[in-house]
């Protein structure tokens, strides 16, 4: 007898529920819509479509990769971010959507300065995928944006982004440990930098832990070694009235701000996540006296 979508996703559902996976019914959904090029409406309202043999297997094989604890989207090898497709791969962060905090907050900040300069230049340290800087320039024609990293792979993977995304010609990817390579002034710099204290690493989840790349998740024995470099720096990088944006931990807010007092900087906003932990600092220059 052929077998269902609906058979498919009830199976796909019941094997991860058995191995413990927390949101399996959802996992299942993603999982099938993705692999088969289905909405997730589809997956619900088309139940009784006939679903192939080597549909079948290939939904298998996602799901026993789940079931070893691989995310979702590293499965599929995309995840959606401010409503942009983005490919990950092996040395790329997986966005999250407690980032976009980060680009909704900073998108007001860049227009304005568009207004007034007529464009606008973006910094973005650690792109990882080129998340940020790719969203904001979806947002913001008239800006303009540098990616660095230290991966070789995460700047192709974010070329490669920048060019499905059509934001290539705006875009510049460039290999650098933070300011190292960096040239010239910027109207904002951004970053979600590692944040992760070293001696907890090693107690994340294992979809984090195994599959996101250490170097975008220690920050040294403190959480706090890349703001250390990034405070240090960004004064040479900036323009008059330009800021900094920043991802933190949700414990970090005073400690980071703290950094940046000492650097000159001055804490102009901050805001918190979905779930209301703090996680966005963006700051500006202290008037020189």
């Amino acid at each position: 007898m052929a077998s269902t979508l609906a058979r498919l996703v009830s199976e796909s559902r019941d094997r991860l529920t058995a191995a413990g996976i927390e949101h399996a019914a959802l996992d299942a959904r993603h999982l099938i819509s993705g692999l088969l090029g289905l909405s997730l409406t589809d997956v619900v309202t088309r139940g009784r479509d006939v679903v192939s043999e080597a549909d079948i297997a290939r939904v298998g094989a996602a799901v026993e990769r789940r079931i070893a604890r691989e995310p979702v989207y590293r499965i599929l090898g995309e995840r959606e971010f401010f409503g942009l497709p983005l490919k990950l791969s092996r040395e790329t962060l997986e966005p999250r959507p407690d980032t976009e905090t980060l680009v909704d907050r900073m998108i007001p900040y860049l227009r304005r300065t568009v207004a007034a300069k007529g464009s606008c230049r973006i910094l973005d340290l650690g792109t990882g995928t080129g998340a940020i800087v790719l969203a904001l320039l979806a947002n913001v024609p008239d800006a303009r944006g540098t990616a660095t990293d230290i991966s070789d792979d995460a700047l192709a993977t974010a070329r490669a982004n920048a060019e499905a995304l059509g934001l290539s010609e705006r875009f510049q990817a460039l290999s650098s440990n933070w300011f190292e390579k960096v040239e010239g002034r910027f109207d904002a710099i951004v970053s979600n930098p590692p944040y992760i204290r070293s001696s907890v690493v090693a107690e994340l989840e294992p979809e984090v832990r195994l599959h996101d790349p250490a170097a975008a998740l220690d920050g040294g024995d403190d959480g706090l070694d890349a703001y250390r470099a990034i405070a240090l720096h960004a004064g040479h990088h900036l323009e008059t009235n330009g800021v900094i944006g920043l991802e933190i931990g949700f414990d970090q807010r005073e400690a980071v701000t703290a950094l940046f007092h000492a650097e000159n900087f001055r804490l102009r906003e901050e805001a918190k996540d979905l779930g209301g932990n703090d996680r966005v600092l963006i700051f500006e220059r202290r008037s020189e006296r």
